[in-house]
C-alpha cells in the first residue's frame, strides 16, 4: 500500500505538469487470497455449456445374454454374419460404447459471488497497482516509468490514432511493456489452437479512462494493451490470472473520479483487520506489558523414573542389599569368565598334544602296513 499524499500528472510529452491527491481506495488492505478466490469464481461465469450427444454410444440394438453362458452380462449386439454381432455395447468399457457419466448441459457452470466480497477484491487489486514491487513481480517492464501509479493528463482520452498512442506510451516509458507483450506471442499448446484461439500472449498495460473520446480506437490495436472505463473496473483485468499488480495507465479525470466512486457517498472502502501488523512491537509495548499478569513460575519437572532391573543407582537407593548382592554376582561371573579362559587354554594344549601323538601313531601304522603280513610264511620269522 502506498502512503504518498500526492501523485504526479504527466503530459503527453512525458513532462510533469501538475499533481493530484492520492485516492483513498489505494490504502485498502491487499488480500491476495480474496483476489484469487473471486477471480477463480468470476472466470467461470463466461463459460459456454458443452455436452456429448445424449445418443452417443447408444445407437445400436443390444441386450444382455443373461446368465448361464459363462460370459459377462454386458449388453451385446444381436444378429449374425458380422464381427459386430456378439460384441459388448453401451458400457464405457466397451468399444463404441458411451462415456462414463456423459456430460450434460445443465451442469452448474456459473458461480455466485457476494457483492461485498467482489468489491473488496477490486479495492485490493487497485491498491496493488500502486505498489511498484508487486507490478514488477507480475512481470511488467516499468524500468523507464517515472512513477507508479502512472497518471497522464486528460488529453489522452481523445487520442484516436494508434501511432500517436504508441508515441505517448514511449514518452512515459510504458512502451517496453507493450513490446514485451508483443514478443511473447506464440502458438497455444493443445487443441485450443484449432478452436479459434490459436495464439497466446502476455498482458500489457491497462489504460483506464473516464470518458471515451477516441481512446478506445487509439489503443485497442496495440498488443497486450487493454482499456477499461473507471466506472466499470473489472477484477479480471485488474488482476489477470488472480495475480495482483497490473500495470495501469490512468487519465487524470479517471484517478479523480475514484474518490467519488469509493468513500463517502460511494462504495465502502474496506478497512484492515489490524492497523499495525507488527505483533512483536505491540506485545512488547509499555501499554500491553503494564496490564499483563506477571510471568508464572515454570512447573516442576519430575525426573523420569528409572528401571530398577537396569539402573544400579536406582536399585542402590531403594534396596542397598540387593544392589550389593547384584554387584557380587556380577563379580563372580567375571571370575568365572576368567577361569573359563584358563580351562579353555588347558584343553586346547591337551588337544594339541593328542594331535601330535596321533600323528606319530599314524606314521607307525603306515610303516607297519608297508611291511606286509607277519604270518605270510607260516610264522617263520627269520
Amino acid at each position: 500500500m502506498t502512503t504518498r499524499p500526492l501523485l504526479s500528472v504527466y503530459s503527453l510529452s512525458g513532462t510533469k505538469t501538475t499533481e493530484t491527491p492520492l485516492p483513498t481506495v489505494f490504502s485498502s488492505p491487499i488480500r491476495p487470497d480474496l483476489v484469487q478466490f473471486v477471480h477463480t469464481n468470476m472466470a467461470k461465469n463466461s463459460r459456454q455449456a458443452y455436452a456429448v450427444n445424449m445418443y452417443a454410444g447408444k445407437q445400436v440394438s443390444a441386450s444382455s445374454w443373461g446368465t448361464g453362458r459363462a460370459v459377462a452380462r454386458i449388453p451385446r449386439v444381436g444378429g449374425g454374419g458380422t464381427s459386430r454381432s456378439g460384441q459388448g455395447a453401451f458400457g464405457n468399457m466397451c468399444r463404441g460404447g458411451r462415456m462414463f457419466a456423459p456430460t450434460k448441459t445443465w451442469r452448474k457452470w456459473h458461480r455466485r459471488i457476494n457483492v461485498p466480497t467482489k468489491r473488496y477484491a477490486v479495492c485490493s487489486a487497485l491498491a496493488a497497482t500502486a505498489v511498484p514491487a508487486l507490478v514488477m513481480a507480475r512481470g511488467h517492464r516499468i524500468d523507464e516509468v517515472p512513477e507508479i501509479p502512472l497518471i497522464v493528463e486528460d488529453s489522452i482520452e481523445s487520442v484516436k490514432k494508434t501511432s500517436q498512442a504508441k508515441e505517448i506510451l514511449a514518452t512515459v516509458g510504458a512502451l517496453d511493456d507493450v513490446e514485451k507483450a508483443a514478443d511473447s506471442k506464440k502458438i497455444r499448446a493443445g487443441k485450443g489452437k484449432a478452436r479459434n484461439r490459436r495464439y497466446v500472449m502476455r498482458k500489457g498495460p491497462l489504460v483506464i479512462y473516464s470518458k471515451n473520446d477516441g481512446v478506445e480506437q487509439g489503443f485497442r490495436n496495440l498488443p497486450g494493451v487493454e482499456l477499461c472505463c473507471v466506472t466499470r473496473l473489472n477484477l479480471l483485468q485488474l488482476a489477470p490470472g488472480g495475480h495482483m499488480g497490473r500495470f495501469c495507465v490512468w487519465s487524470k479525470s479517471a484517478i479523480e473520479e475514484l474518490e467519488t466512486i469509493y468513500g463517502e457517498g460511494g462504495k465502502k472502502i474496506p478497512s484492515a483487520c489490524m492497523d499495525n501488523a507488527d505483533l512483536t512491537r505491540i506485545i512488547n509495548s509499555d501499554e500491553i506489558q503494564s496490564v499483563l499478569n506477571p510471568a508464572k513460575r515454570r512447573p516442576y519437572q519430575y525426573a523420569r523414573k528409572k528401571n530398577l532391573l537396569k539402573s544400579m543407582e536406582a536399585l542402590q537407593k531403594l534396596n542397598p542389599y540387593a544392589a550389593e548382592k547384584k554387584r557380587a554376582a556380577a563379580a563372580e561371573w567375571a571370575k568365572r569368565d576368567e577361569k573359563k579362559e584358563e580351562k579353555l587354554a588347558k584343553r586346547r594344549k591337551l588337544r594339541a598334544e593328542k594331535k601330535q601323538y596321533k600323528e606319530q601313531g599314524r606314521k607307525f601304522y603306515e610303516a607297519a602296513s608297508a611291511q606286509g603280513s607277519v604270518c605270510e610264511d607260516g610264522f617263520n620269522i627269520e
